[in-house]
C-alpha cells in the first residue's frame, strides 16, 4: 500500500522520438515492465496504438501529425498530473511540437531513439521503407517527410550500439536521478 505522500506525488513523461524502427516500441516495453514490477504506476501511450483507437481519424500531414501529438499531450497531462508515469513512444518529428508536449505535461523527458537510416531499413520487418522509397508511401518520416533530431535531449539513446535492456535501464537510471521514481536499493 502506498503511503499518502507518494499518492499525491506528480508523475512523470517520458517522452521517446525517432523514426519508425528506431527501437522506441521495444524500450517502452521493457521500460514499463521493469517500473510495474516495482509496483509503480505507469502507462504506455504508442504511436501505433493511439492511431488505432483515439486518432484514427487522422492522416500523416504535418497538421494530422500535430493534431495527434496535442490528443496524446492532453491525455499525457491528465495522467502524469494525477501521479502516472507515462511512457510515450511517438515518432513525433518536429521539434516545436515536442517542445509544446514538454511546456504541457508534468516532469517531461525527452528520450532520443536514435539509429541510422541504414539500420532502421534493415530492422523494417513490414517493408514501410521500401514502399516509402519506391514512392508507394507518401509523408513518410526520414524519406519523404523530414524528423527534426532533438537539439537537446534529455537522454540520446544510440539504438545501434547498445540492447533494449540496456536503453530501458539508462532511463530508468535518469528517473531515479531526477527523483521521479524512487531509488531501488539492493539488498
Amino acid at each position: 500500500m502506498s503511503n499518502e505522500n507518494e499518492m499525491n506525488k506528480d508523475g512523470y513523461v517520458v517522452w521517446m522520438t525517432g523514426l519508425s524502427g528506431s527501437g522506441k516500441t521495444s524500450i517502452a516495453m521493457v521500460l514499463v515492465d521493469k517500473l510495474k514490477n516495482r509496483g509503480l504506476r505507469v502507462e504506455r501511450l504508442d504511436g501505433d496504438v493511439v492511431r488505432q483507437s483515439l486518432t484514427r481519424d487522422l492522416g500523416f500531414t504535418e497538421e494530422d501529425r500535430k493534431k495527434n501529438i496535442e490528443r496524446v499531450t492532453f491525455v499525457a497531462k491528465l495522467l502524469s498530473r494525477n501521479g502516472v508515469g507515462t511512457i510515450c513512444s511517438f515518432i513525433s518529428p518536429y521539434q516545436a511540437v515536442r517542445d509544446d508536449v514538454r511546456a504541457n505535461t508534468t516532469n517531461f523527458l525527452e528520450v532520443f531513439v536514435d539509429a541510422p537510416l541504414d539500420v532502421v531499413i534493415e530492422r523494417d520487418v513490414k517493408g514501410l521503407y521500401k514502399k516509402a522509397i519506391a514512392g508507394e508511401i507518401p509523408n513518410f518520416t526520414g524519406i519523404s517527410d523530414p524528423f527534426e533530431a532533438p537539439n537537446n535531449p534529455d537522454i540520446h539513446l544510440h539504438t545501434d550500439q547498445s540492447s533494449v535492456e540496456e536503453c530501458a535501464q539508462n532511463i530508468l537510471d535518469k528517473l531515479e536521478a531526477l527523483g521521479y521514481i524512487p531509488v531501488l536499493h539492493s539488498e
